[in-house]
Formats: structure tokens, sequence, C-alpha cells
């Protein structure tokens, strides 16, 4: 599954990338959005374009094209994990 398939307030975790994204995982990898971390869809705009995720205390907007990079793991609403 990849973070644009998410809707607000579905919580998941990052498992993996995309091959071939060398540029944008680094990115990603610089703002705390590391496999294994969980985070929270807090916001997607009307066109589904950007989709805001909250990971590691920080709000982080990501462009529904970037998304496609992400795969995520979705995780059930009484998971115990905690997003920070």
């Amino acid at each position: 599954m990849f973070l644009h398939e998410l809707s607000p307030n579905d919580q998941g975790k990052v498992t993996g990338f995309s091959k071939g994204t060398t540029d944008y995982r680094r990115r990603l990898l610089a703002l705390g959005v590391t496999p294994g971390v969980s985070f929270k869809v807090t916001r997607v705009a009307p066109l589904g374009d950007p989709i805001e995720i909250r990971v590691r205390g920080s709000s982080i907007s990501v462009r529904k094209e970037e998304a496609r990079i992400l795969i995520v793991e979705k995780l059930e609403p009484q998971s115990t994990e905690v997003i920070k």
C-alpha cells in the first residue's frame, strides 16, 4: 500500500520506499520519515495534493506524486503505537 491510498485520520507505518527514488528518498529520510516510523495522516487537500502527515512531532506535506514513493502499512485505530 502507498501513502496516497490513506485517508485523513488513518495511521500507518513506513515499510519502505519504491525503487529508483534516491533523491526524494534522501529528503524524506532527512525529515525523519524512516522505515519503521509511525505516522498519522492529518489532512488531504480537496484534489488529493498535498497530503499532510504528522511524524515524529512534525507536520510534513507530501505531494501526491511523491506519496507514491512511500510504501506503508495501515495501522488499526486501536493500535498501541504512539504517534509523536
